[in-house]
């Protein structure tokens, strides 16, 4: 055997390497028979890949026969190397240089270039095998190792992460389907209906890369080991990501928004009747206030002289025409065609009740100001009681004067407000005579006492 281009170890040196890559023979070991079983990897082997997992396992697939040929040649050597130490409690010389050589020097031979993705010279022959270190070895098992596990890692988290919750998404989504035919709501007709069908689409294809292109789905927290780089923290680490779930999400919170306005359709359904029934009975208290208006615009014509009084505006015959048709899409359960209709049908009927209530006011405005100046003549009639002067000649006649021409009809308004105006007048001598009464200031001679 060719001698040790290294150090030669002494006994206590061997010993310790020994030990050393007994215990990483050991882990290397546990760690391919868990790699084997992974289920990931069970799954890699039986899909039909596309895309990035087909690139990325096109590599990593042959990753594992590769790793058990390469440890099978790391367990001889080190076999070797043990079977060197045990044919003396003491090696000397010869054995140590021999045990060097073995654990620290190029003494196993391997397939050539058998490292994964690596890197090739230009120009330079391809070598069918190669002899390394034991410690060489283990680094290129470690760089194979982790290619393979990130792959199979990466894969296996985004199948156990999505499939099912896909699939109860796509239940979820057949139920809210089934719901919207129950309402009506039918892809073509309803805007909604249309939001399921390309939510269905999604997650169906969605489904489909999940299944044969998982990686696409996997967001790595570093550049890929398969690029010549071996996780950090030992060799045997977890590869660290994240499952892409922003398609899934977002189709989630789109079938969500969906069944909301499902539901409020639902309840349109449960409320419609009760709802057009408030619309016909605002229509009818519009009638009536309309009705009542015409009634009091022909008192107004007959009992106010010279009044402009406005005309009284019949009723909303395209509203009903309307309500009839929101009848006819009730009873046909079109729903969702109903549903703004509906909203329309309400905020115009209240407005017309508005409106016709607006129209009594206007109607009945010169009656209000007629009842309004009969009130002013009672009350200062009561005043000039008061004021003990409602037998003055002038007072009577003022009053007289007043009280006709507010209750006889036609009734002239300008001509009667100013009658009452000329009768508050008639008391302002005497309400002025009874202020200074009620101060003490009284006149004597002529004169006015106090300051």
């Amino acid at each position: 055997m060719a001698a040790s281009a290294g150090p030669v170890l002494n006994r206590e040196e061997v010993d310790r390497a020994l030990a050393r890559l007994g215990a990483e023979r050991d882990a290397v070991e546990s760690a391919l028979l868990a790699l084997q079983d992974h289920p990931g990897l069970r799954l890699l082997d039986g899909a039909e890949l596309t895309g990035r997992t087909l690139e990325r396992w096109s590599v990593a697939g042959k990753g594992l026969p590769l790793l058990w040929a390469l440890f099978d040649r790391y367990a001889e050597a080190l076999a070797s190397a043990r079977a060197v130490r045990a044919r003396k409690a003491k090696p000397g010389a010869p054995e140590l240089a021999e045990l060097s050589e073995l654990l620290t020097g190029d003494a196993v031979t391997v397939p050539g270039g058998a490292l994964p993705d690596g890197p090739q010279l230009l120009g330079a022959p391809a070598r069918l095998v190669e002899r390394i270190s034991l410690d060489a070895l283990m680094t290129r098992m470690n760089s194979w190792y982790a290619t393979v596990l990130e792959v199979v890692s990466a894969a296996d988290a985004v199948w156990s992460a999505l499939p099912a919750r896909i699939d109860l998404l796509l239940a979820e989504l057949h139920r809210v389907g089934n719901l919207a035919a129950s309402l009506g709501v039918r892809a073509g007709g309803h805007p909604l209906a249309d939001d399921l069908a390309g939510l269905d689409a999604d997650l169906t294809g969605l489904r489909a890369e999940v299944r044969e292109d998982p990686l696409a789905l996997w967001r790595p927290a570093r550049v890929p080991a398969q690029r010549g780089t071996v996780p950090e923290g030992g060799a045997f680490a977890t590869p660290a990501g994240v499952v892409d779930t922003e398609r899934f999400d977002r189709a989630g919170r789109a079938l969500d928004g969906v069944r909301v306005e499902l539901e409020n359709l639902l309840r349109l359904r449960d409320d419609a009747e009760e709802r057009l029934q408030g619309v016909g009975d605002l229509l009818q208290r519009a009638d009536a206030t309309l009705a009542e208006a015409r009634r009091a615009r022909g008192e107004v014509l007959a009992k106010i002289a010279s009044s402009d009084v406005p005309a009284v505006p019949g009723p909303a015959s395209a509203l009903r025409e309307r309500i009839v048709t929101a009848l006819e899409l009730r009873q046909g359960g079109q729903w969702g065609r109903l549903a703004p209709l509906l909203d329309t049908l309400e905020d115009a009927a209240a407005k017309e009740l508005a409106r016709a209530r607006q129209s009594l006011t206007e109607v009945t405005q010169p009656l209000a100001v007629r009842a309004e100046l009969r009130g002013r003549l009672d009350a200062y009639k009561a005043m000039a009681a008061r004021l003990r002067v409602s037998e003055d000649p002038e007072v009577i006649e003022r009053y007289e004067k007043a009280r006709w021409l507010l209750w006889s009809a036609p009734c002239d308004l300008r001509a009667a407000a100013a009658a009452v105006a000329r009768f508050q007048q008639s008391l302002r001598p005497a309400q002025a005579e009874a202020a200074q009464e009620t101060t003490g200031q009284t006149p004597v001679d002529g004169q006015v006492q106090g300051g």
